[in-house]
């Protein structure tokens, strides 16, 4: 089900293997009705985020990238959630340096008995990048951009 019933937008959720993929299978389990827009790639931690995979994602034509991970102090790997914290907080700093609304960026922490949390989250932020409507087109050399930027050092 679309957050509007109007057409689906694309949405990409780079998701914790631990804790926020839990949470996105709880939530299955206990059949909570989810927004249809958000395609969910599954990594081992939310520390392993590159800040260029949500900007080639949105200059690949995402309308909108939620990154979830578990909560601080409940890392898997003891610390990998401050690390993508650190990086992730520099990359929303700097989408507007780089022509990007901000706001088509978020993350969050949510653990794999947070199913209901999860609900919330991927609805709230499905309906956020509806407001927003389609992203326009980036230029792919933003990525460069990025790169001079030194983005991905910013941990």
């Amino acid at each position: 089900m679309s957050a509007d019933n109007n057409t689906e937008l694309r949405i990409v959720g780079f998701l914790c293997n631990w804790c926020s993929y839990g949470g996105a299978d709880t939530a299955g389990v206990g059949r909570f009705q989810q927004p249809t827009d958000l395609r969910i790639i599954r990594v081992p931690c939310s520390g392993r985020i590159d800040p260029l995979f949500v900007l080639k994602s949105l200059v690949n034509g995402a309308d909108g990238v939620l990154v979830s991970g578990c909560h601080p102090r409940d890392c898997h790997y003891s610390e990998g959630n401050f690390y993508a914290r650190r990086r992730l907080e520099m990359l929303k700093r700097f989408l507007p340096i780089l022509g990007i609304d901000e706001r088509r960026f978020e993350y969050t922490w949510v653990s794999a008995s947070e199913g209901q949390k999860w609900k919330t989250v991927v609805q709230t932020f499905t309906e956020h990048i509806h407001e927003l409507g389609p992203a326009p087109k980036l230029d792919a050399s933003l990525l460069k951009k990025a790169e001079a930027l030194n983005l991905t050092q910013a941990a």
